[in-house]
């Protein structure tokens, strides 16, 4: 759960609960104004430049987390956390979208609300499992009368629904508590995982949480999915990290890009945990060993256990929860990308928050980081390609790339580099990505780089948000920095204008250097280096909107680079809710 402080309560549940009217069923049968997501229902201004062509998000309002993504019976569900008053954080129920393809949506009235004791004064994070028959089950975060926070379960009512639309709670919710006993924060103790069934027939599931600054993956165990034992450790802790939000717990082949239940074990795979970090809004994983026996995870040598270590996405992009999809033997992640803007200019536009387009994740092949991609089902919204042959980009130059939508895109950039001796000689004391892409912004000349993409750019370029690359030497080996500078993407500067930045894992001396960049309107998602390093940034151009937006590709560098290939197509309109 993204929490916000801004903690509203919805006045009358007090009202329905103590007088005795809510009764333990279907959750959607109680508040009927909290019901429906009215597909037919316009964002408050008519004026949405900046909505998204093929992003998810609802009509209207605040959207945040990503909850209990699931296939079932051929129909890919997203529940998310969503706001159906307002265009703030409150008020929080479990909206709900279906897909056949994971690019058109469908819209159903929201699956989990306030509708219990365990969840009277909210419904939070949580993952979905899948039971044996292939039976859902959803495990999320209610807030009880005592305001603490709570583990929930609910199932599907109807198994024969392909659209899972109505979902039933237990009355034995909730099913974990803090108590004096268990030495749980109950202020810090939320968002489930998907459960994982262990060689000895026990569920085993994590929560996150704190105790002062020390971060915790908290592990409860079952043999019937109800009755649920703390364990007497954490899956894993980690000292000044603060709160562990939405955690993630998953297996990954060594072998194959394929993905793994999340109940898979064996020799030829590794695990995952990623965390979301309340105190900086960034997420950071390790890839270790999941030992058995002791019930605890162990991160390899090298896999930093803080803010500086990999991370699924360098940008705006949080609260991100995977899932196995069992039709294509594949691992996808969602994750959602929080505003830039004002809460004034959301109030405005009338809404506030998007979903990232989902990707497929896997293990790279050295075994020491995740690789991220666009699911290929994106793919079916390219039309009208437009193809550049190699061409040499001498420094200072800007090569404009017409033919496509540039306000909605998708295209693919590859450099080749074949003259290394004048690469800047990186300082042992530049660690930090971002701050040396805030230093070392497209406007600052280098030698090798900056050369990339300027999206989102206005005529004359007075506007634009840069993804590029600069190359370093560094002792014998040369390092690569993929930079989303956002500093000149808007001309409204009450904008989040912050610059990103991350080390991509490629050899330039012997790969091509790739980039792929999603363009949607206020989205610019990157994938650098076959999706090495992934960075999504959140702008909001004045001048740079639809037809006044202009895709280019550059070189500010003092060196000539060699452009392979350039492929950009314009991007179709998804049907989305």
């Amino acid at each position: 759960m993204a929490f916000s402080f801004n903690f509203f309560i919805i006045s009358f549940l007090s009202f329905l609960l103590t007088h005795g009217i809510l009764k333990l069923e279907a959750s959607h049968h109680v508040y009927p104004n909290l019901q429906t997501l009215d597909e037919s229902t316009t964002p408050a201004s008519a004026n949405q430049p900046y909505r998204t062509g093929f992003h998810f998000q609802p009509p209207k309002n605040w959207m945040n987390d990503p909850n209990g993504p699931l296939i079932y019976k051929g129909i890919y569900h997203l529940f998310y956390q969503y706001n159906p008053q307002d265009v703030v954080w409150g008020h929080i129920v479990w909206a709900h979208s279906t897909s056949t393809d994971l690019v058109n949506w469908i819209p159903h009235d929201p699956a989990i609300y306030p509708s219990q004791q365990s969840d009277m004064n909210g419904t939070w994070s949580g993952s979905t499992t899948i039971l044996p028959g292939g039976k859902p089950a959803i495990l999320y975060t209610g807030i009880d009368p005592k305001n603490r926070q709570v583990q929930n379960l609910a199932v599907p009512k109807n198994l024969s629904d392909p659209y899972l639309r109505v979902w039933v709670k237990t009355p034995k919710n909730p099913l974990m508590a803090p108590n004096s006993l268990n030495q749980i924060n109950s202020s810090s103790f939320r968002d489930p995982t998907t459960a994982w069934l262990g060689p000895d027939g026990h569920w085993r599931v994590i929560i996150g949480s704190k105790i002062d600054r020390q971060g915790k993956a908290i592990l409860f165990k079952s043999k019937d999915f109800v009755n649920w034992v703390q364990s007497p450790q954490p899956l894993h802790s980690a000292n000044d990290n603060g709160m562990w939000e939405c955690p993630d717990f998953f297996p990954v082949s060594t072998k194959s890009s394929y993905g793994l239940d999340t109940s898979a074990l064996g020799s030829d795979l590794k695990h995952v945990l990623k965390v979301s970090l309340d105190d900086t809004k960034h997420e950071y994983y390790t890839i270790g060993t999941y030992d058995l026996a002791k019930d605890i995870y162990v991160p390899d040598q090298g896999s930093l256990n803080s803010d500086s270590g990999l991370r699924y996405d360098y940008g705006k992009f949080y609260a991100s929860k995977t899932f196995f999809d069992t039709a294509q033997n594949r691992r996808i992640l969602w994750g959602w990308i929080n505003e830039s803007s004002s809460v004034s200019a959301d109030v405005k536009k009338g809404w506030s928050g998007v979903q990232a387009v989902p990707r497929k994740i896997w293990l790279d092949r050295s075994g020491k980081q995740l690789v991220q991609w666009p699911v290929q089902e994106i793919e079916k919204l390219r039309a009208n390609q437009v193809t550049f042959p190699s061409k040499l980009l001498k420094g200072g130059s800007v090569l404009q790339v017409s033919g496509v939508t540039a306000s909605q895109a998708d295209v693919d950039i590859s450099f080749g580099i074949t003259e290394f001796e004048k690469a800047e000689v990186i300082d042992p004391k530049w660690t930090n990505p971002q701050e040396l892409c805030n230093q070392k912004g497209a406007s600052v000349k280098g030698n090798l780089g900056p050369f990339g993409l300027l999206v989102l750019s206005s005529k004359g370029l007075k506007e634009y948000t840069a993804v590029f690359f600069r190359i370093f030497k560094a002792n014998d080996k040369y390092v690569v920095l993929m930079c989303s500078d956002q500093s000149r993407s808007s001309l409204d500067k009450s904008n989040d204008l912050t610059t990103y930045g991350a080390f991509v894992d490629v050899d330039p001396v012997h790969q091509k250097l790739s980039l792929r960049s999603l363009i949607d309107h206020s989205i610019v998602e990157s994938f650098g280096g076959g999706g090495k390093a992934c960075i999504t940034a959140r702008v909001y151009p004045t001048l740079a909107i639809d037809d006044g937006a202009y895709l280019y590709a550059f070189n500010n560098g003092t060196e000539p680079v060699m452009m392979e290939k350039l492929d950009a197509w314009s991007m179709k309109k998804a049907r989305i809710n």
